[in-house]
């Protein structure tokens, strides 16, 4: 038996969208230690992508900003995993954020509200919503993961609205974990890295030099890896971190006790 002890457990990972994507590298971890996957993605391409990377599991389609979507992808795998002779899911990976700069960098004040709401939408209601809606799925003792940032309150200008939108998901964590509490002992946590080479991350103006500047920041003076992300949320979903729910976990290689690095203030004041 593996550490992670997750061998033979079914999870389910919404997220993936190709093979740098942080759901991959979960997916992957779980593959390794023997457990059985199920990706959950939003687009046909993304499906290719998914089937060509992990061809062993199965792959649904489902567009969370519509909630019938997530209805019927939850009876899909429902079905899957014989739910009526008493299948269940051991976890669930929440691996899902957009948010539209299409038209650039723009104030913080500036926030259009129809792009503020559909990323809270997208980023933070999903997860909740998916939570729900497979509440009867889940295994009495099933962990959900969700994936968040290593500080929402760092006022990145090039982030903008999406690091509020990502504290209220780390809200959410502790409210999920309390409602649930009601009646199973369903954990929920959240894995908040620092900034990651992502082909999401991209998209994001100026994010090429934040990342050099983390790198920086960081003790080792190297960039988080995926895959450190990745292990930590495969932890958080194996039966090992039993004790740990309600928690934004982050990872981020000390770089939240290095802003002052020496290094670093020499090139600011020079």
């Amino acid at each position: 038996m593996s550490f992670l002890q997750v061998e033979e457990k079914t999870y389910v990972v919404f997220g993936l969208a190709n093979k740098k994507s942080v759901a991959t590298a979960i997916a992957r971890v779980l593959v390794e230690e023997g457990a059985k996957v199920i990706h959950v993605v939003r687009s046909e391409e993304r499906a290719i992508a998914a089937r060509k990377l992990f061809p062993d599991s199965p792959v649904f389609l489902c567009d969370v900003e519509d909630e019938d979507n997530i209805i019927r992808v939850r009876q899909e795998i429902g079905e899957h995993v014989n739910e009526k002779e008493g299948g269940r899911i051991d976890g669930l990976v929440h691996s899902i954020a957009f948010a539209n700069y299409s038209e650039g960098l723009t104030p913080f004040h500036g926030t259009l509200k129809k792009d503020f709401l559909q990323a809270f939408d997208i980023s933070c209601f999903s997860f909740i919503s998916i939570c729900n809606h497979f509440k009867d799925l889940f295994a009495p003792d099933a962990s959900a993961v969700t994936i968040s940032i290593s500080t929402t309150s760092m006022a990145a200008e090039n982030y903008g609205y999406m690091a509020p939108i990502k504290a209220a998901l780390n809200s959410s964590v502790c409210f999920l974990a309390k409602s649930f509490s009601s009646f199973s002992n369903v954990r929920f946590n959240a894995v908040a890295p620092s900034l990651l080479k992502t082909s999401a991350s991209a998209g994001i103006p100026g994010y090429v030099d934040s990342y050099l500047y983390a790198e920086k920041a960081i003790l080792r003076k190297k960039a988080l890896k995926t895959q450190e992300a990745a292990d930590l949320a495969a932890y958080l979903l194996s039966p090992r971190s039993s004790g740990i729910t309600a928690q934004t976990v982050v990872v981020d290689a000390g770089m939240s006790v290095n802003y002052f690095d020496s290094e670093i203030v020499t090139a600011a004041v020079s």
